[in-house]
């Protein structure tokens, strides 16, 4: 019995084994995206490109305020605000994906081993969060910034790999659910984590220096966490993939064991490198080729038209408002460091409940309602956030209500997000490595409309609360776009075409 055979045996689907070996990678990689994008480097990286601070009075308040004063950065001889590099850095990583993502698919699914592929972004990533402990200060910036854009580069690209297993391993009906315990596993470890960096950095350290000391330590603990907890998903979690016949005489780049062979069976090592680069130049040739085949395939099904349409416009505005959070907190509420991570702690926390919630909520009243409920109390708080006042006394609490709405429905929508599309493609297919490839593209690409919109609207108007504003209307096209899902039943969402 051939491998590929073996993939097709009941044991494979609904196994709780394989489901909870998928769902621990949650917990091993989510720690890059509260430590790494979240809380601790981009504070980090703020305090490091800070030469100084001056004090402002504000009159309306009749306080003074402290006003960080930023090295600037000088690449070709201009010179950036770091915070707009660091902007440029994640748009840099999230090209790099778009433009591997069909490349790579492409590969596992002709060679079958997207797990391998997992385990390659996977350390990718870990090692470049523990590069970061390098980065010491604006002497070798860049450094930073390099690990930051290849740990970003390994975390996106394992999650290509890692959504397509879903309906490899679980049936539609067990979907919801699995989805959300990822989710759950990946915001309980990731505040496990950050509890921990943050007993090292506020209680170890006894000065300046030494917070940044730990601070680095936390860039390490985070690498060692991804990469050790994943070693019991890369254990069970079985190689998917359709092998095709056609393949180089020896995988070179692909395999390193077969990099020093003599290949003398093949006709040698000339031959063998000749079949490789023309393999790979197809295989480059046709996964775009692919891509947009696939594209055109999942667009001629009503269903994933609309879901994959509002889900490409309130992605725009759900991950944009993600990664600018630590931002928006510390420019236009002035929040201090402490109380900035512990309300993004707060978003984890409640994003918790929020996937267990709306995995309910989704069994009683259907995925797409919930998504659309989901979408309107985005809505809500990209509107409260644009009528926050900084010179409001109480403005810190209105803060903290919109965070704990945030983090409710960002753990909803997710979660949701990621099962109503495994549900809507077509079961049993082999090319879901392709299919979640496309849906990962559309993502990044979202989120580089978004980051650019929003950094445009803060250079505009020279406020967040703009750019913020902004976002609903994604949100508001994303909740027109899913009222025209249609599904048969709320307890299974079977579509209806």
């Amino acid at each position: 019995m051939t491998e590929n055979d073996n993939l097709q045996t009941p044991n494979i689907k609904n196994n709780p084994k394989i489901m909870k070996a998928w769902a621990l990678y949650d917990w091993a990689n989510s720690v890059y995206s509260l430590v790494i994008t979240s809380t601790i480097f981009p504070i980090y990286y703020s305090i490091i490109t800070t030469a100084s601070e001056k004090s402002e009075y504000v009159e309306a308040t009749g306080q003074w305020i402290k006003v960080p004063v930023r090295n600037m950065i000088t690449i070709f001889g201009k010179e950036y605000q770091p915070d707009a590099i660091y902007g440029y850095s994640l748009t840099i990583s999230f090209l790099i994906v778009v433009l591997l993502s069909p490349i790579l698919s492409s590969l596992a699914d002709t060679i079958g081993n997207k797990k391998s592929f997992l385990q390659f972004f996977c350390y990718l990533g870990a090692t470049s969060c523990m590069g970061l402990a390098m980065f010491t200060g604006m002497q070798n910036v860049f450094l930073g910034l390099l690990f930051s854009i290849t740990a970003s580069v390994g975390f996106w690209g394992s999650l290509v790999f890692y959504n397509s297993f879903l309906p490899d391993i679980a049936t539609p009906d067990k979907q919801d659910a699995l989805s959300a315990k990822g989710y759950v596993y990946g915001y309980l470890g990731s505040v496990v984590l950050v509890v921990i960096c943050l007993v090292l950095i506020q209680v170890f350290a006894k000065d300046a220096e030494e917070a940044k000391f730990y601070t680095r330590i936390s860039f390490l603990l985070t690498g060692a966490w991804w990469f050790g907890f994943s070693q019991y998903t890369f254990k069970h979690l079985p190689q998917f993939g359709n092998v095709k016949d056609q393949l180089p005489k020896d995988l070179v780049l692909l395999n390193y064991k077969n990099i020093f062979l003599k290949h003398e069976e093949q006709g040698g090592v000339w031959e063998v490198m000749k079949d490789n680069i023309s393999f790979y130049k197809d295989v480059v040739k046709e996964s775009f080729a692919e891509l947009f085949k696939v594209g055109k395939k999942l667009f001629a099904d009503r269903n994933l038209k609309f879901f994959l349409s509002s889900f490409f416009f309130y992605s725009v505005g759900m991950q944009t408002i993600f990664l600018m959070a630590t931002l928006f907190g510390k420019s236009e509420i002035n929040l201090a460091q402490d109380k900035l991570i512990m309300t993004l702690l707060l978003i984890q926390i409640e994003a918790i409940i929020g996937a267990l919630f709306f995995s309910w909520l989704s069994r009683k009243i259907g995925n797409k309602n919930v998504i659309s409920i989901t979408i309107v109390l985005w809505m809500v708080a990209c509107l409260s956030a644009y009528f926050l006042n900084k010179e409001n006394p109480n403005v810190q609490m209105q803060f903290y209500v919109i965070a704990g709405i945030i983090g409710l429905v960002m753990g909803g929508l997710q979660a949701m997000s990621r099962s109503t599309y495994s549900k809507l493609l077509p079961e049993d297919s082999m090319d879901n490595t392709t299919f979640f490839s496309f849906y990962d593209v559309l993502e990044k690409l979202a989120i580089i409309l978004g980051t650019f919109i929003f950094a445009t609207m803060i250079e505009k108007y020279s406020n967040m609360r703009y750019a913020a504003l902004s976002m609903t209307f994604f949100f508001f096209i994303g909740l027109i776009l899913i009222r025209f899902l249609k599904v048969k039943s709320t307890k299974e969402e079977v579509p209806t075409h």
